[in-house]
């Protein structure tokens, strides 16, 4: 899932995101992706079983992807590749359109199995830097994003 229209149609149509592995320690990548994708428009719902119970960037935290309290379009991924196959199962389980496997995580089972399953697969990429560099962003800070266009993203 490397092209560009499939990158965009994913970040435009996924406006709420499950952030399993998220963060309450505000410098760790999680934490940082959530706040930016909240500042963007996007709802995110904490998913770390550590604090479950707690809230995190004003949502309740819950322990797992099967026990959110709302639909979610996205499950977005920062854990350990090992630990990515039973998530990728209760994502399908809840209806979800897509798994995204954050920079660093790769499992390819998991993204054969929500795939067959007809879900969109993203793997080794940071949600935040796509979103970045395919509505403008990053380029603001001197990155070269590899998009030139001169007309505006469909």
């Amino acid at each position: 899932m490397d092209d560009i229209a499939s990158l965009r149609r994913i970040l435009r149509s996924s406006r709420n995101i499950a952030m399993v592995g998220l963060s309450d320690q505000w410098y760790r990548p999680s934490h940082f992706v959530a706040k930016y994708l909240q500042q963007h428009g996007y709802r995110i719902f904490p998913v770390n079983p550590r604090l479950a119970g707690t809230t995190l960037l004003g949502e309740p935290v819950v322990a797992s992807v099967l026990d959110l309290p709302h639909p979610v379009d996205m499950v977005d991924v920062f854990r350990r590749s090992a630990d990515v196959l039973p998530i990728a199962e209760q994502a399908i389980q809840i209806g979800a359109r897509v798994l995204w496997q954050q920079i660093g995580v790769v499992n390819r089972e998991a993204d054969a199995l929500v795939r067959a399953a007809g879900l969109d697969s993203v793997m080794d990429r940071c949600v935040k830097i796509e979103h970045g560099r395919i509505f403008g962003g990053l380029n603001w800070v001197g990155v070269n994003t590899g998009v030139i266009s001169a007309k505006r993203p469909v």
